[in-house]
């Protein structure tokens, strides 16, 4: 069964830190990008930051604070989420590209085709 397991959320302050962990299994992705997500309540879901061969890709909104890596022998994508701001609230959801081998970072939701269940991260003030 090919399926994506999020981990790492939480409850933090602001100004603290989480890492999410995407890891996969029952295929290797090593080929696709890989993007996280997030979505807060009442609000669609937007792109946070995506990795592909050629590096990672962010929103404006995390840039800076953000950094999305990935280890191919672990089939695992990480999110490392610096100086957190309560704005920074939602659950996080990691996908995998439905086109292989792609060179750059889709940043749409439709572009995607295979998804974590999430994991909640809380940013209290």
């Amino acid at each position: 069964q090919v399926q994506l397991v999020e981990s790492g959320g939480g409850l933090v302050q602001a100004g603290g830190s989480l890492r999410l962990s995407c890891a996969a299994s029952g295929r290797r992705f090593s080929n696709y990008a890989m993007g996280w997500f997030r979505q807060a309540p009442g609000k669609e879901r937007e792109f946070v930051a995506g990795i592909t061969w050629s590096g990672g890709t962010y929103a404006d909104s995390v840039k800076g604070r953000f950094t999305i890596s990935r280890d191919n022998a672990k089939n695992t994508v990480y999110l490392q989420m610096n100086s957190l701001k309560p704005d920074d609230t939602a659950v996080y959801y990691c996908a995998v590209d439905r086109t292989v081998g792609r060179g750059y970072v889709p940043a749409v939701v439709h572009e995607y085709d295979l998804w974590g269940q999430g994991t909640q991260v809380t940013v209290s003030s």
